[in-house]
């Protein structure tokens, strides 16, 4: 099996996407957020980007995610930041906690990474069960609009030591009938012009259509769902490149 946000993925992230890192969802979210006063999960919470700004404006934020290595750079950068989270490793379909949470956030479209509908709708009636009666849902979603198979495109990032990473993307597989597509990324780490690391990931992505994830929310049990587009309050999408979110109320 190839890895999956491994060590060489997962330090990349780190560098495209540091903490406090911002799309615009940071702001967004906070501002969504700022009514909430009891804890707060963020599901697939990576290296910490969104998570530790949140705990920094005085949220009370807990994460997971399944990557063991995301896990170890978010707690890093906890802990030079002074903060101690409570931060586990568990899936989104999968999760079981006592905790009722006030509010459920997953931003920037990582709840696609489930790529398999069945899981993905897992992982939204998980959510559903563990928010606490009008608890908060807060996830976003992308479209995808450049999805023919073959496509490569490549990357380079400079790391503070000196090294050089490499990213050759390449989609690999598109079914359009389950609405997903498959990369595979083969990450390469160079120093002084000698290879000395590298890794193969598989990189799943699903898409969903508009009003096919606001009728999945409604049929889980989510009610007065607001549409958001590019974090824009209340504004409907408009073209595919638009971030959208969804806010709904977790009915019981």
């Amino acid at each position: 099996m190839l890895n999956y946000y491994g060590r060489l993925s997962s330090e990349v992230y780190d560098l495209d996407k540091p903490v406090g890192h911002s799309f615009g969802d940071i702001e967004f979210y906070s501002e969504r957020l700022k009514s909430c006063k009891g804890p707060i999960l963020e599901p697939a919470t990576g290296t910490g980007r969104a998570l530790i700004p949140l705990l920094e404006k005085g949220f009370q934020v807990e994460g997971f995610d399944s990557s063991k290595d995301m896990l170890r750079i978010c707690h890093d950068n906890c802990r030079r930041r002074g903060l101690n989270p409570n931060l586990f490793e568990a899936k989104m379909e999968s999760f079981s906690l006592d905790t009722k949470y006030e509010a459920i956030i997953v931003p920037t479209g990582t709840i696609l990474l489930l790529y398999k509908r069945a899981d993905s709708i897992k992982a939204l009636q998980n959510f559903h069960e563990h928010l606490s009666e009008g608890g908060r849902l807060i996830v976003d979603i992308l479209l995808q609009s450049d999805i023919s198979k073959g496509i490569v495109s490549t990357r380079t990032w400079d790391c503070p030591n000196g090294d050089i990473i490499t990213l050759e993307n390449k989609i690999v597989e598109v079914d359009y009938i389950n609405q997903y597509t498959i990369s595979h990324g083969r990450y390469e780490k160079w120093r002084d012009g000698t290879l000395v690391q590298t890794e193969l990931e598989r990189f799943p992505l699903r898409w969903y259509g508009v009003e096919e994830f606001r009728s999945i929310l409604e049929r889980i049990g989510f009610k007065d769902i607001v549409i958001s587009s590019d974090y824009n309050l209340g504004r409907y999408p408009t073209t595919s490149e638009d971030v959208i979110t969804f806010e709904a109320i977790a009915a019981k």
